[in-house]
């Protein structure tokens, strides 16, 4: 498959900023690395109606929370988008999926919050995601505080984050969370076996590494029997009906493609309302390099379309 020349780009970029991979060194280390990596990949920050540093109690502890309201947002009952950063529940945070959860707020003249979840290996499996949780709750528990809709609250997430986003839609198709809309998931994790044919096709060369996936992996499952929960791995969950409306998007050249893939296709086969974005010569986190890929603003784009068509307004 060829390679979008913009992809070409950012593969060249981080070739020539050297650095060792994340695996082969603590989870610290690869943090500090990718703080220092991120924005001179990182889109544009474009300016909002409002922004707000708030905090939430969680099972943990406080959770803290960046919450957007994209121009042209009502001031109440704002359509809301609850976004799960990715970073392979180790790295990532408020900061380097900021410029995405602006686009969202922008172009869907809508509320995002991100919860700044607890991180992997400190916290691992299933602290990150009992930090969604929590917040999902408090978005359709307390929606005047947020000046959101509780009807209209939808999950989105890039990566692991996707892979959060779309455990929380199942939450709440079980009746274990609250209602959830629609799910937007941007290349997500949705098999922790990594067995995937892509794992093969893209496993060097393409960014993610299927070596660097399997660290990230590692790193938040507790033991290898976390590996078969849905919790952890959605495509394995016994059934899919009733989840809400889904659209992927999918890279290409990426070693989490075939994962995305069939989860959309069993989706759709349960009868789940679901769309693909697919690009075609693009690799995995794609949308975190907007500075470069114009394709990163046009999938949001794609993405707040198809809610919106699976939301009739």
């Amino acid at each position: 498959m060829m390679l979008d020349p913009t992809a070409e780009q950012v593969l060249a970029l981080g070739r020539s900023a050297g650095g060792r991979p994340f695996e082969d060194g603590t989870a610290e280390e690869a943090r500090a690395a990718y703080d220092a990596a991120f924005p001179a990949l990182q889109g544009p920050l474009e300016a909002v109606s409002e922004t707000r540093e708030l905090r939430i109690e969680g099972p943990g502890g406080p959770i803290p929370l960046r919450l957007h309201r994209g121009h042209g947002a009502p001031a109440e009952a704002a359509p809301a988008i609850l976004y799960c950063h990715g970073g392979g529940w180790v790295i990532g945070g408020l900061d380097s999926h900021d410029d995405i959860c602006r686009w969202f707020a922008n172009l869907a003249k809508a509320v995002v919050v991100c919860p700044d979840y607890r991180l992997a290996p400190e916290h691992p499996f299933p602290a990150g995601l009992e930090d969604c949780l929590a917040t999902l709750r408090a978005l359709a528990e307390r929606p005047a505080a947020f000046g959101i809709d509780a009807a209209r609250i939808a999950v989105a997430g890039d990566s692991a984050g996707g892979n959060l986003a779309a455990v929380l839609a199942l939450h709440g198709r079980d009746g274990r969370a609250p209602h959830v809309a629609v799910q937007l998931l941007i290349y997500p994790n949705t098999d922790a076996g990594q067995t995937a044919d892509s794992y093969r096709r893209f496993a060097d060369g393409f960014g993610l590494t299927a070596r660097t996936m399997r660290w990230f992996r590692d790193q938040y499952v507790r033991s290898a029997a976390d590996i078969e929960d849905w919790r952890v791995s959605p495509l394995r969950a016994a059934s899919l009906a009733g989840s809400p409306p889904a659209y992927l998007a999918l890279a290409g050249c990426d070693i989490l493609h075939d994962e995305g893939e069939a989860y959309a296709e069993r989706l759709h086969a349960e009868g789940v309302s679901t769309q693909i974005g697919r690009r075609a010569g693009q690799i995995h986190g794609y949308v975190s390099a907007g500075r470069f890929v114009p394709a990163a603003r046009e999938t949001v784009a794609e993405a707040v379309e198809a809610w919106r068509r699976f939301d009739g307004r």
